[in-house]
């Protein structure tokens, strides 16, 4: 797995800039003014389904500065074994994703990537933990780049609508 790291302002969420599924470099100041749903996704858990409810949100704040963001980590218990081409088919075929996927990534040791280490510096779990206890750990950035909120991963993204209003 390569790393994705850079020299970046670790102060700003708008100045990283990650590959997505396919490769491509996304530049996140893309996201100025929309507010974001970031979720570290896996195929084989008991919360899979979850991507349906991301799916949903995607629909629901179609016609708002709103964005869903899945980032593929095996970091947790091997359950996202497979290939950015495997898990893009599984997220397509089952799920039929309406939202951005990225390249597979960590999110806690000395390997997890930018975006993490921002978003954990920024805002630790209900307990004050700054790790991610496993996958579908949810994180609202709002339009201007504040991270606004951290969510359990049995928080269902269905729960998440007034919050997410309120980062609009």
């Amino acid at each position: 797995m390569e790393t994705q790291s850079q020299e970046i302002n670790m102060t700003d969420f708008h100045n990283i800039q990650m590959s997505d599924i396919q490769g491509n470099e996304v530049n996140f100041a893309d996201y100025e003014g929309k507010a974001c749903l970031i979720v570290n996704v896996a195929s084989r858990w008991g919360l899979t389904s979850q991507y349906a409810g991301l799916r949903t949100l995607q629909e629901q704040f179609a016609d708002h500065p709103f964005e869903v963001l899945a980032f593929p980590c095996n970091q947790f218990g091997a359950q996202e074994p497979g290939s950015n081409e495997e898990v893009l088919d599984f997220a397509l075929t089952k799920y039929n994703v309406n939202f951005q996927m990225f390249s597979k990534i960590e999110v806690n040791g000395t390997n997890a990537c930018d975006l993490y280490q921002f978003l954990k510096s920024e805002k630790a779990d209900e307990d004050g933990n700054a790790d991610i206890t496993w996958n579908f750990a949810k994180f609202l950035v709002d339009k201007n780049g504040n991270v606004v909120g951290r969510f359990s991963p049995k928080t269902a993204p269905e729960e998440l609508t007034e919050t997410i209003l309120g980062a609009l």
